[in-house]
């Protein structure tokens, strides 16, 4: 079961959701406040608190973050002339404006009445157009850099939102295919690594919003090179022996003398600092 393939767990955990969601009626906004689209992106608010319960359950893997966010990344060029906008709309007419800053991140408020009026956040784009994210983020620490309980509290969250749009058929599939329920911790299981303490058959994928060149897992004296692949990286965050606090160091663009690892190289027993 443990090598059942990260790509195929991606699709259900990630794409699943999407996938489940496509058949069902989506509202049209209207041009009041959003300007009209024929099918635009949309997600149920019910979904979008499961997440949040999530941020807040496991807070302690990011103690210093002191809010989550989401992030909107193009899944293919937008070339809407219309600036990118998004809210909340329910039933009886219920609508409530969320503000996008320049980076494509938001946040959005627990809200009674949203919920009661099953309300759905919106965005004036077609759907499939953008993805959303949850990003948990450590203040202080450079661009370039996550620390591993940031992302792991990004999986749960992930993880809960997941659970919460897709069937409970796949909810019970993936349990089996895990043989757990904590999704998260499969990722990187400490009882399946040979490779620098990190798992070759089990790690979950963070995209991040250009190219990637290379990134490396560091703490203390010790480091692993992490896979990438485009705009993703692969992260063991279910591997105990990295603690919250150990970092992701990423390299952006495609330089030919990209760095090696500082204190280790993959497939080598690592080494100390000088």
């Amino acid at each position: 079961m443990r090598a059942l393939p990260a790509l195929a767990l991606g699709a259900l955990l990630i794409g699943g959701a999407a996938m489940a969601a496509e058949d069902k009626p989506v509202r049209e906004i209207d041009p009041v406040h959003v300007n009209a689209m024929r099918n635009p992106d949309v997600r149920k608010y019910k979904v979008i608190l499961a997440g949040m319960d999530a941020f807040d359950r496991y807070h302690a893997l990011a103690p210093a973050a002191d809010r989550l966010r989401f992030r909107l990344t193009t899944r293919k060029k937008d070339e809407s002339p219309e600036p990118l906008a998004a809210r909340l709309v329910g039933d009886e007419g219920f609508k409530l404006p969320i503000a996008i800053d320049a980076g494509g991140r938001f946040e959005v408020p627990r809200s009674e009445a949203a919920a009661d009026a099953k309300s759905e956040l919106e965005l004036n784009r077609k759907r499939r157009l953008y993805r959303t994210d949850p990003e948990v983020r450590t203040p202080g620490l450079p661009e370039n850099q996550r620390r591993l309980g940031d992302l792991r509290l990004e999986c749960k969250v992930t993880v809960a939102m997941a659970k919460e749009e897709i069937p409970t058929f796949w909810v019970m599939t993936i349990n089996t295919f895990m043989l757990r329920t904590d999704w998260c911790g499969f990722f990187g299981d400490q009882e399946d690594f040979r490779w620098e303490g990190v798992s070759k058959q089990a790690h979950f994928p963070y995209r991040t919003d250009r190219p990637l060149a290379g990134a490396i897992l560091a703490e203390g004296n010790r480091s692993a090179r992490l896979e990438v692949k485009g705009e993703s990286f692969q992260v063991p965050i279910g591997n105990t022996s990295w603690s919250d606090d150990a970092i992701v160091e990423l390299t952006y663009g495609a330089p030919a003398d990209a760095a090696e690892p500082p204190t280790g190289t993959a497939g080598e027993t690592p080494r100390t600092a000088p």
